[in-house]
């Protein structure tokens, strides 16, 4: 296969390199807006460095375009290149989100669903050992009847302040992954929220109208409780776990040897000696897991396993919450367009 990748920034790299080895690629065609940064990634990886233009037309690949297309662009590229590979009849995996807001989101689908092609969104969590077994335990009953799941993500520290306002706010930048893979484990939608947010740290979120600490109570629609946390302020390491509790028993994913979490009880468990540091290494087997899936979906080999509605149910939910926040109410979800 013939794979296009656009945006060579830290994730782009990271996909880069993974599909470089995957031996279903035979060719890996590099573009960015920076044609420096995309030939720089293209030297390490084998790749060719081409134009973001010339991906799609062919020109200045040997060998024409792609058989399929990864998105790793900024943010605000990725409906327009949605859209373009749409056009083009290419299939598409993109990282999330969509779009920073609902018009966005819905208009790309729509071009989607108009030209009848596939997109992939990259919600890694779904294709993660741990994440994959609680959904077992919960669809085979082995919990009984669930009554309570929270959900964890915090990041060692906070991202560049330039990267702030471009990311939509926490609930849609970060929480969004744990609105997503609630409703993948749980196999249930959310009904109602209601958020709260702190931004009581660094001066930088203030500035942006986001927050660095969030917090939302969500009601599942068979009533099942579930909290979601997330920081941008947690010094110990990464740290994303989701405890899922039944009846019958209860479970943690992301409990490990690496957990960034320390006993306080007399002969528990001390700080990890190697704590999570980030995302790509915690997250590393399910990012190119989540690849594998998507040439295999592209050559015609597999359901998709996460489409572009599925991203836009979880960002509705964290449209919700952004309501909440700014309201200071509960949010039913059918208030919240594109349902």
């Amino acid at each position: 296969m013939r794979i296009g990748l656009i945006g060579t920034g830290r994730i782009g790299t990271f996909h880069a390199e993974a599909l470089s080895r995957h031996p279903a690629v035979d060719a890996l065609l590099l573009a960015d807006a920076d044609p420096e940064r995309a030939a720089g990634a293209a030297a390490r990886t084998g790749a060719a460095a081409v134009p973001v233009d010339g991906l799609f037309t062919g020109e200045g690949a040997a060998g024409g375009p792609p058989d399929a297309v990864v998105i790793c662009s900024a943010t605000s590229a990725h409906a327009g290149l949605i859209a373009r590979a749409a056009r083009a009849g290419l299939p598409v995996f993109c990282e999330k989100p969509i779009a920073l807001d609902l018009p966005g989101t819905l208009a790309a689908l729509a071009e989607v669903e108009a030209a009848g092609s596939v997109l992939q969104l990259g919600f890694m969590r779904r294709f993660d050992a741990g994440y994959g077994e609680a959904r077992a335990a919960v669809r085979e009953g082995r919990l009984g009847r669930l009554h309570t799941v929270r959900a964890v993500t915090s990041d060692p520290a906070p991202p560049p302040a330039a990267y702030l306002p471009l990311s939509g706010g926490l609930y849609r930048d970060c929480l969004v992954h744990d609105f997503d893979i609630l409703r993948w484990v749980t196999g249930r939608e959310v009904s109602e929220v209601y958020a709260t947010g702190s931004n009581a740290g660094p001066a930088m979120f203030r500035e942006a109208g986001d927050v660095d600490t969030a917090a939302a109570l969500l009601t599942l629609d068979d009533g099942t409780l579930a909290t979601a946390t997330a920081t941008r302020c947690n010094g110990a390491g990464y740290d994303v776990r989701m405890e899922l509790a039944g009846e019958r028993d209860q479970i943690a994913v992301g409990l490990d040897d690496r957990t960034p979490l320390t006993s306080a009880e007399p002969g528990g468990p001390g700080a990890p000696a190697k704590p999570w540091p980030g995302f790509l290494e915690r997250f590393a087997p399910a990012y190119e897991a989540e690849l594998d899936a998507f040439l295999r979906v592209a050559r015609g080999e597999l359901a998709n396993p996460c489409d572009g509605r599925e991203a836009l149910h979880a960002l509705r939910i964290a449209e919700a919450c952004e309501v909440s926040r700014r309201e200071r109410r509960p949010v039913a979800m059918a208030e919240i367009p594109g349902g």
